[in-house]
């Protein structure tokens, strides 16, 4: 049997996309942006029903959906599932709850408000910076990073084990995830509950979970694996 190719490393990558995200921070293109949508008295698209029911509740149930169906795949394993060993199966599902708990812990300690209660726009809260850990801006804070973006960008930890079996799969799960977690990022910044840094720190941190919980599997992964390469 021929061996696996080698999977390719996620290091460059993830480099290159730090430095894309604090170039854009640096940039101060957050607030231009939410100009587009927001008036100085408020965001014409907050309460928008498909923005709000459709897009964002809607969503936030595919997701979970989507989570439980992987869940019970890891004993009843369907299509691609079956290619994969048990512990695999178990990463897929871990992976999204390690994205989604790190974003909320984060949320749940940043003092930075959503664009929609800035005085800019209607509010109360100054501007600042979400680099400036513990500082408060006046408003409600709890909105950085963006936690529905997380509820796609936390299927992307799936790329690191569906590169092991297929690359292309992996590149159309990995492309599928950003894609969604971008849309719902959109379509909070529509509405006014998040700056573009917002979701893409999101989609930073869902990433890091997922290579977190990918290096963590290591260790029950490779036996199995070894087993099955020798039994073949």
């Amino acid at each position: 049997m021929v061996a696996p190719a080698r999977p390719v490393s996620p290091l460059w990558p993830t480099v290159a996309l730090t430095a894309a995200l604090v170039a854009w921070d640096l940039s101060g293109a957050d607030l231009w942006l939410a100009g587009l949508s927001g008036t100085p008295f408020g965001f014409p698209l907050r309460a928008d029903w498909a923005l709000n029911r459709l897009m964002h509740n809607g969503g936030k149930t595919l997701s979970w959906a989507l989570t439980l169906a992987m869940l019970a795949a890891v004993w009843l394993p369907m299509g691609p599932w079956r290619r994969l060993v048990r512990a695999e199966r178990w990463q897929l599902v871990l992976s999204v709850l390690a994205a989604v708990g790190a974003v909320t812990l984060v949320k749940k300690l940043s003092l930075t408000s959503c664009p929609w209660d800035l005085r800019a726009f209607g509010g109360v809260a100054e501007h600042v910076s979400h680099w400036r850990w513990r500082v408060s801006d006046g408003g409600p804070g709890h909105c950085f990073p963006a936690g529905h973006a997380s509820a796609a960008f936390g299927f992307v930890g799936g790329w690191f084990v569906w590169r092991r079996h297929s690359t292309v799969f992996a590149r159309g799960w990995l492309l599928a995830a950003l894609a969604a977690g971008l849309a719902f990022g959109v379509g909070q910044q529509m509405r006014g509950a998040h700056f573009l840094s917002h979701t893409l720190w999101s989609g930073w941190l869902c990433w890091m979970a997922g290579w977190a919980v990918d290096g963590a599997m290591a260790g029950l992964r490779r036996p199995v694996m070894s087993g099955k390469l020798n039994n073949a």
